[in-house]
């Protein structure tokens, strides 16, 4: 069966997450800007929302955004998976598309 949810490290769907780790807020302007401290490393999935529209980039602790990354919405709830066991995000960049704004992070299992 094909599904949307985040995946665990074994590929299994995960079908309810809860917030751990720590929340973040991001404040995006026309530099990038990062999550400052690491995600929790029993972090699997991460909730973002925007109050602007934004360009994403996932990656480590020295990742930036520009204006050719992930396009993001303003006013959307989404979650994304931050990979598997071998490989996984520990930061998201964020850069403004038009007007400053701020992008609320919340680390989920």
């Amino acid at each position: 069966m094909t599904t949307t949810l985040p995946k665990d490290g074994d590929g299994e769907a995960i079908q309810a997450l809860r917030p751990s780790g720590a929340a973040h807020a991001i404040s995006v302007t026309a530099a990038s800007a990062r999550n400052g401290a690491a995600f929790s490393s029993s972090t699997r999935v991460v909730a973002l929302y925007a109050t602007g529209a934004v360009y994403l980039k996932f990656g480590e602790g020295s990742v930036t955004a520009s204006s050719s990354d992930h396009y993001f919405p303003s006013g959307v709830y989404h979650v994304f998976s931050l990979g598997g066991k071998v490989t996984r995000t520990t930061h998201i960049a964020a850069l403004r598309v038009s007007t400053d704004s701020t992008l609320y992070i919340s680390e989920l299992e």
